[in-house]
């Protein structure tokens, strides 16, 4: 007997959850359903997927294997069904979006409302998650495209970089390095860098684009946000890096807090989209790209880099 994508689905919610109460909620059935249909598909293959004890559920080597190509299966399906949305125009019916939290504030509210003006039949559904979670919602087709910055490895997808958003210091008022007009990467080596706590990979941008071992720094996990690494800066803890995107997108607030630009011009991240490469629609993710690019790329923010 052929598992049923219904299964599948159970299988993948199993995985990510790790619980069978909590994965039963995510895909609203009752826990008997979904036990039942996992023991089932265990039955049907003839492998053991999940172990299971009173305390958790741990999935088994060949049940990685077959989440993996789970997720590759439903991933199809929602091509399958996105080949008919294709025909319906272009940049039209129903695109769900994944965004990074360090884009989706600042990018967003700057296309929306135009996108919506241009591409009136465009119903655009959004979900912000950190880029390890979108990535797996990418492939198993729970998402059609993302918006993160790369680089960031995506196995079988398409990519396309839409700008690069500059890095600039931000520090507390009266630091040294605010009398200086630019500054060096160099100059951060024992610091207290302020970074996004671990998940955000714009954490690891900066430390690239700056030419930084974590070793060179006292690099201070902190931050569940942009707004609260401005808000530790303020309170005079260290400094932090801030996108030029988001500096335009007034996440110094009334702070006051002096920004410097480096001297390099290669300390920036770059801002892509992805999707699937297998989905026909993969022509008006390219048109939404466009859109992106021509609209919404940062300003220099030689204003914002002020004294």
């Amino acid at each position: 007997m052929v598992p049923s994508l219904r299964q599948l689905k159970y299988l993948v919610s199993v995985a990510e959850h790790r619980h069978f109460s909590k994965a039963a909620e995510a895909c609203f059935v009752t826990q008997s359903t979904l036990s039942t249909a996992i023991r089932e598909l265990e039955q049907q293959l003839g492998v053991v997927i999940f172990e299971r004890n009173r305390k958790s559920v741990l999935i088994t080597p060949v049940g990685e294997k077959l989440l993996d190509q789970a997720r590759a299966i439903l991933g199809e399906v929602e091509d399958f069904v996105s080949l008919a949305r294709a025909e319906k125009g272009s940049l039209s019916g129903e695109i769900r979006l994944g965004v990074i939290p360090t884009i989706g504030p600042f990018l967003l509210p700057r296309m929306l409302g135009e996108l919506r003006q241009v591409y009136g039949k465009l119903r655009l559904y959004l979900k912000e998650e950190i880029s390890s979670r979108l990535a797996v919602m990418l492939k198993q087709g729970k998402l059609d495209v993302l918006v993160l910055a790369f680089p960031y490895p995506l196995r079988d997808m398409e990519t396309v970089t839409l700008f690069e958003d500059e890095f600039l210091l931000c520090m507390p008022s009266g630091h040294a390095l605010e009398k200086q007009q630019s500054v060096r990467q160099k100059q951060l080596r024992g610091e207290s860098l302020l970074l996004l706590e671990e998940g955000h990979c714009l954490r690891d941008h900066a430390l690239e684009a700056c030419e930084l071992q974590s070793a060179e720094t006292n690099l201070v996990y902190q931050g569940t946000s942009l707004h609260t690494l401005v808000q530790m800066v303020a309170g005079g803890l260290g400094l932090t890096l801030l996108p030029a995107m988001a500096v335009a997108g007034d996440v110094l607030g009334d702070t006051g807090l002096p920004l410097r630009r480096f001297s390099s011009e290669k300390v920036s991240r770059r801002i892509g989209m992805a999707w699937r490469k297998s989905d026909p629609r993969r022509d008006e993710y390219r048109i939404l790209a466009e859109f992106i690019t021509e609209r919404c790329s940062p300003s220099t923010a030689s204003d914002s880099a002020r004294k």
